[in-house]
């Protein structure tokens, strides 16, 4: 079974809510228990289990919200790399001689828009293949010109070359930043502590006679919002928590004057 699927598949609100559910479930499981052994006069044993359970869930919370911040900052800068990769080869194309110029200028006006368009869509992955191709495809293409204005003989092949090669990197490295997603096994393991550690209150709640209804709402609500951010910034085609596409808009508005 796919585990990642089931976060990476879904809205990261939907699993929030299931997690809700699920922790509010074992909050009342954990009261019924507690109430049990209370009934029967037997006194829970003193244990750390609690406040451990606790602190290994803020543990986790932190770890992996550091975590999904970080990939979303290196989504950030690869989208500026992608910018400043168009905005350096159209800067060189303008140098060339028509009409490979202004070829060249239009395919790569072209693929900005295209990488622009992208990111106002719902990714999954027949949607990124489809961008994928489109994307290659205006890169065949301009590199096609750029060998055209090399046989030329072009002063500027050098930098030319170069320019083309880092719009190859960059479109390279930003799809490793999108398909960099939080390991399975620590949303998983973030997900069954949060349950555990509802069950846990619950009992102790329970067994000693103190229902807290308001603290452990509070306390449900918060754990699957914080969930919810860090699902969010992981799923960068998704979710609504975005990187902003200002650098490749700022190059595109350029083109156009």
């Amino acid at each position: 079974m796919n585990w990642a699927a089931f976060y990476t598949d879904r809205d990261a609100w939907l699993t929030a809510l299931v997690l809700a559910a699920a922790m509010l479930i074992a909050w009342q499981i954990g009261r019924w228990h507690g109430r049990r052994l209370r009934l029967r006069s037997e006194q829970i044993p003193e244990s750390k289990f609690d406040d451990a359970a606790l602190a290994l869930l803020g543990l986790l919370l932190g770890f992996t919200f550091s975590m999904a911040i970080l990939k979303h900052e290196q989504r950030r800068l690869m989208v500026v790399a992608d910018g400043n990769a168009i905005g350096d080869l159209y800067g060189c194309a303008s140098l060339l001689n028509e009409p490979t110029r202004t070829e060249l200028q239009n395919v790569i006006r072209d693929y900005a828009t295209v990488r622009l368009n992208a990111s106002r869509r719902i990714f999954d992955e027949a949607t990124l293949q489809s961008v994928l191709n489109q994307s290659q495809n205006l890169q065949d293409r301009m590199t096609s010109l750029v060998a055209t204005a090399i046989a030329e003989k072009t002063p500027i092949a050098v930098p030319l070359t170069d320019n083309l090669n880092a719009i190859s990197s960059s479109n390279a490295s930003r799809l490793a930043a999108i398909r960099d997603k939080l390991p399975s096994g620590v949303v998983i393991l973030l997900i069954l502590t949060a349950i555990s550690s509802a069950l846990l209150v619950g009992r102790e709640q329970g067994a000693s006679n103190k229902a807290d209804i308001a603290g452990a709402s509070c306390f449900i609500v918060v754990v699957a919002f914080a969930v919810y951010v860090i699902l969010d910034l992981n799923l960068p085609g998704r979710g609504a928590i975005t990187v902003s596409q200002e650098p490749i808009e700022r190059v595109l508005l350029s083109m156009r004057k």
